[in-house]
């Protein structure tokens, strides 16, 4: 596969459309397909079911571009995570190159008892997470892996630092090594899940939780969520 995006629809209504959009199309040029990708995405989105809840893919492949209509998984608001000893990324900067490689992540982080796999960088900083995001509590200052990480720029993780600077709340960008977050809130985002907490993590630090702070941001998050067009 050479570049795809998903998002959670459910009863017509979707959070970030516009971003997923953009997001599909640079990939679409990074890949070097075909220059009708924007019209493809729209035809998309318009023969989606406006009833139910669904976790759409539009994809390029070799064969040329596709859009994959799938139910949407069972959703969940909390994760254990566990630590990648390798990063398997070939192509982090895209959605799509990757996600065999990601999927078989995320399947040892299951055999060893968690939800999602971590993924460090050479100096052990956190830099993503097989299907997700990772965000983390700083007291009251969310911060977040630096813009020049190498990983899918995740429309969930842009939407919550757009709305934490709305609301007034800093947002730091910082190397972060796991151990470093002991007794830390630690957050696992994506399209299909929205803000998950992490409630462990194995083999790793001892994580910690604000009382209220998750389901408040999730409610900011689900009153995103418009009609398609």
């Amino acid at each position: 596969m050479l570049a795809a995006d998903s998002w959670l629809v459910s009863d017509g209504r979707v959070r970030g459309l516009e971003l997923h959009r953009e997001r599909f199309l640079d990939a679409v040029r990074a890949a070097g397909g075909p220059d009708d990708a924007g019209a493809f995405f729209d035809a998309s989105v318009a023969a989606l079911p406006r009833i139910g809840d669904h976790f759409p893919r539009v994809e390029l492949d070799s064969a040329g571009l596709h859009l994959r209509l799938r139910p949407a998984p069972p959703r969940t608001r909390s994760v254990v995570l566990w630590t990648s000893p390798v990063d398997p990324r070939r192509v982090p900067e895209w959605k799509g190159p990757d996600i065999a490689r990601l999927a078989l992540l995320r399947q040892r982080a299951i055999a060893n008892g968690a939800d999602e796999a971590v993924i460090l960088d050479a100096d052990g900083a956190i830099l993503d997470g097989a299907t997700s995001a990772v965000l983390w509590w700083l007291g009251d200052t969310l911060v977040v892996p630096p813009p020049t990480s190498p990983r899918v720029r995740s429309v969930t993780a842009r939407t919550i630092s757009v709305l934490a600077g709305a609301l007034g709340v800093d947002v730091l960008e910082a190397p972060t090594e796991p151990e470093s977050l002991d007794g830390r809130e630690v957050w696992v985002v994506n399209a299909l899940h929205g803000a998950r907490l992490a409630t462990s993590w194995v083999g790793g630090p001892a994580l910690a939780a604000e009382p209220g702070r998750l389901d408040a941001w999730r409610r900011r998050l689900d009153a995103l969520r418009r009609p398609l067009p």
